[in-house]
């Protein structure tokens, strides 16, 4: 559905493998993308959230509501507690987290958050520079130097 489908059918469209995760509930909605090349179907979000970890080699956020930006910070803050350290990027299409990216950098101001914190999550209105970047990012992590597979 939405951009995760839009996204989903381009990457397949254009011979991508596309691994989907979604809870059982959501499934039996008949909300899941049965045409994926890998589906893993689990018992709750939490689950969900936790094998799109394990699975990912970057996460990125595209403009979206409140299940997007809760699981932005999750994977935020999991990097910032050491959990994981995949990167983490934010498409910023259109300028659509720019209200967003002020009240971080007011969080910043405020000392919630610190400098090293906030250059945790790379940003960019242009998909292909953002994987660019990412890879970059991940490659100095020791992870995939290619990010083309996404």
């Amino acid at each position: 559905m939405g951009l995760m489908g839009a996204t989903a059918d381009a990457a397949l469209e254009a011979g991508g493998h596309v691994v989907g995760v979604i809870p059982e509930r959501l499934m039996n909605r008949e909300v899941g993308h049965r045409g994926l090349t890998e589906l893993h179907v689990v018992q709750t979000m939490h689950e969900r959230k936790k094998v799109m970890a394990e699975l990912a080699d970057a996460f990125v956020a595209l403009p979206g509501g409140i299940g997007t930006l809760e699981e932005l910070f999750e994977v935020w803050t999991w990097r910032h507690l050491g959990y994981h350290d995949q990167p983490i990027g934010l498409l910023n299409v259109g300028g659509f987290y720019d209200p967003l990216l002020t009240f971080m950098n007011h969080t910043r101001d405020a000392g919630f958050i610190d400098d090293a914190q906030q250059e945790m999550l790379t940003v960019s209105a242009d998909a292909a520079d953002l994987l660019e970047r990412l890879a970059t990012e991940a490659t100095r992590a020791g992870g995939p130097e290619d990010f083309s597979r996404i």
